[in-house]
């Protein structure tokens, strides 16, 4: 690609580029058309189940048919449909096809391509229709979608800024530089209502605005990539599958605050995403998107990686601040925010934003903040010139949830803020796996709290899930059944935090510590009722005296379920039974008479516990069992059960 030295460059360089897309961008197109792109999830989920090998194998079989200059293979961003990875889509057809293996490329190629005919057995099957759909926007799981963070993830190669390019990439950007002032900018992204998504929900063109109207001659712009919530993987996914956003988004805000220099906070963990952020950064500056001299405005801005080495308590700010300037990952008390003198990276002002955050920031350039607005659920008062003054309810926009647990469909969402859990759980992720019933969702990971079928038709929002004892968090959204012990949930999280803890503090580095010992003792049944009083006390003390947000919401997820839960608590410590049977210590395994002797659960067992002859019950000793559940999955008669 040429060097892009103006706007007119940029819009050449669209013009040139956007006939890559043509074929992705048709909604339904002829199966017996010619010319076809075959996309590939190329995320690391996809990777880790040999996509790489899948794709390698299609261009082999295109190949062999001669068919190179009419048939495309395109690796590109998570397509969030994660549990039916990895996933191949066939455009212009609309051909979904899902759980693909490297042996299925043959087929694909020989049968769809060249027979023009959809292979239905690689089609995926709705759960509760039972039906095969090949059009993906037919799918539950898409329908009530709107993708904007997401819109280039699975549609565009993340490796490629000539992609990004042919689909109205560095549009925003040419547009606030050639034709608004900096203050005109922070105005846009306050009154399109858009919220930091990294947990907190404080408006990003407040945030802006602060940050611009400090006077210093040194500013400096961070994207926060530390996502460390367990399962949560949001910004992973747009950082793989579409890294260019996040780069015009930054340089569109240090633009609007005054900086020149910007730097991404991304965990080493995260290897896929780094390479293909780096890649992005190069290119942007081999075409003069990057660096001096910017579309020849003056403007002058570029950006630097910086790996954090996965601490949890990173995620918060300062902590974050600390860390890439070589210190330990601590936070400090505020004022100084980030964006005062003396608060941000070596005492400069600071503006800190997620990826989420930043992956919107080029559309509603682009498309205005009005449009923006009028997604979600927001009322907002404004002044006489339609500008933001206060929002009165709800958020503008969209949320992406990692949706997991026990879920028929686990995957990356993306829905508008409004929608209710009800219909992300069941319209979306397709109910509840394994005929299970719905016990509770825990949104906001570790620092967030479980929401219980009472709650289940409550609109997403910041405010609506506070004031119902949860949180958005960064959006980790995990399904709870009757299967879940909610006790050893909540000692789950706090195992987390607890390890995640930097100890600056002590209600923090104790207190989770002498948090965790009465939930061992509560889930092997040595807990008493008296300890569920200090338990709930000791909680709500760490919240109100913890330094920073880990420590304070670190208490949380033991709140939240002492609230809707606390009869499975009491079972724990006055009947010594888990409820759910998922605690080890509290259950015995027995065989009952529906036994028919067959051997399978003895054959089966790691540490011999079960003895019996052919035809004749058999008979676990207790002693022995490691409580493991190999016999009870080897059973073909179900005659094993927790007691």
């Amino acid at each position: 690609m040429n060097k892009i030295t103006s706007k007119a460059d940029l819009d050449a360089a669209f013009e040139a580029a956007k006939g890559k897309l043509a074929l992705r961008l048709v909604s339904q197109g002829a199966i017996d058309s010619k010319k076809k792109d075959i996309l590939c999830c190329g995320g690391t989920g996809c990777h880790a189940s040999a996509s790489q090998t899948l794709m390698a194998n299609l261009r082999d079989e295109i190949k062999a048919a001669g068919l190179e200059a009419d048939v495309k293979v395109v690796q590109t961003g998570c397509f969030g449909f994660c549990a039916q990875g990895p996933i191949v889509k066939v455009m212009p057809d609309n051909v979904f096809y899902v759980q693909v293996t490297p042996e299925d490329a043959k087929e694909i190629v020989q049968k769809h391509i060249v027979g023009h005919e959809v292979v239905e057995r690689l089609l995926y099957v709705e759960p509760t229709l039972k039906a095969k759909i090949d059009d993906y926007a037919k799918m539950p799981f898409y329908a009530k979608q709107q993708r904007i963070a997401l819109r280039n993830c699975g549609l565009i190669d993340a490796e490629s800024i000539e992609d990004y390019i042919a689909n109205e990439g560095y549009q925003g950007l040419a547009k606030a530089l050639t034709q608004m002032t900096p203050a005109e900018v922070v105005q846009e992204v306050l009154n399109s209502g858009i919220c930091g998504r990294g947990g907190a929900g404080f408006p990003t063109g407040l945030k802006w605005k602060i940050a611009a109207g400090v006077q210093a001659d040194e500013k400096y712009i961070v994207c926060n990539a530390d996502e460390g919530d367990p399962g949560a993987f949001m910004d992973r996914s747009i950082m793989e599958g579409d890294p260019s956003s996040v780069i015009e988004a930054m340089a569109i805000g240090a633009y609007a605050i005054g900086a020149q220099n910007g730097l991404v906070y991304i965990r080493a963990e995260y290897p896929l995403a780094v390479n293909r952020l780096q890649l992005a950064i190069d290119q942007a500056r081999e075409v003069g998107l990057l660096g001096k001299n910017i579309l020849g405005t003056g403007f002058n801005f570029d950006i630097e990686i910086k790996l954090g080495a996965g601490a949890f308590v990173c995620g918060e700010e300062t902590a974050l601040i600390h860390s890439m300037e070589g210190q330990r990952g601590e936070p400090t008390t505020k004022p100084p925010f980030p964006a005062n003198i003396g608060g941000g990276y070596w005492g400069c002002s600071t503006n800190v934003n997620n990826v989420e955050t930043y992956a919107s920031i080029p559309v509603i350039l682009t498309k205005g903040a009005k449009w923006y607005s009028q997604i979600g659920n927001w009322k907002t008062e404004v002044d006489e010139k339609g500008n933001w003054v206060k929002t009165v309810s709800g958020n503008s926009g969209t949320k992406v949830f990692a949706l997991a647990g026990q879920i028929n469909n686990v995957g990356l969402v993306e829905v508008p803020m409004g929608t209710t859990l009800r219909e992300i759980i069941y319209d979306i992720g397709g109910g509840i796996s394994g005929g299970h019933e719905f016990k509770a969702v825990q949104t906001g990971g570790p620092s967030g709290g479980c929401i219980t079928a009472q709650d289940l038709d409550t609109p997403i929002d910041y405010g609506a899930l506070m004031r119902i004892g949860s949180m958005m968090g960064s959006g980790g959204m995990i399904v709870l059944s009757d299967k879940d012990c909610m006790p050893a949930m909540a000692k789950f999280y706090l195992g987390f935090t607890k390890d995640e803890s930097c100890g600056k503090c002590t209600p923090c580095r104790i207190g989770t510590r002498r948090m965790l010992e009465m939930l061992d003792k509560i889930c092997d049944g040595n807990g008493t009722e008296e300890m569920l009083v200090e338990l709930e006390d000791l909680a709500n003390t760490i919240k109100d005296t913890a330094l920073c947000g880990l420590g304070q919401t670190a208490p949380n997820p033991i709140l939240s379920t002492l609230r809707y839960f606390r009869d499975e608590y009491v079972a724990h410590v006055r009947d010594k039974k888990c409820p759910a049977g998922t605690c080890t210590k509290l259950y015995t395994l027995t065989i009952t008479d529906k036994c028919k002797g067959c051997t399978k659960c003895a054959r089966n067992c790691p540490v011999n516990a079960i003895e019996g002859t052919v035809k004749q019950r058999h008979v676990i000793d207790a002693k022995k069992c490691i409580k493991c559940g190999a016999c009870i999955s080897a059973c073909p008669f179900k005659a094993i059960v927790k007691e």
